[in-house]
């Protein structure tokens, strides 16, 4: 048991409900490409990141207590 590496459930759940997230995710993408000409730099898409990562904390989360003892 001393030799086992231990891994992290939280990544493999996040990369598991990535796909359910799907939306945020287009519309993170959509807003960087919007942006992506402003020389000034006021305008950002941290609204839509957010969004997207917790669409995906939420969906992992539903699964991860499970896992912790």
């Amino acid at each position: 048991m001393a030799d086992e590496e231990l891994v992290d459930p939280k990544k493999y759940l996040e990369e598991r409900c990535q796909p359910r997230c799907v939306k945020a995710l287009y519309e993170y993408r959509e807003c960087v490409k919007r942006i992506q000409d402003d020389e000034t730099g006021h305008k950002h898409c941290t609204g839509q990141y957010f969004d997207y990562w917790k669409c995906v904390d939420q969906c992992a989360a539903e699964k991860l207590f499970d896992k912790l003892k």
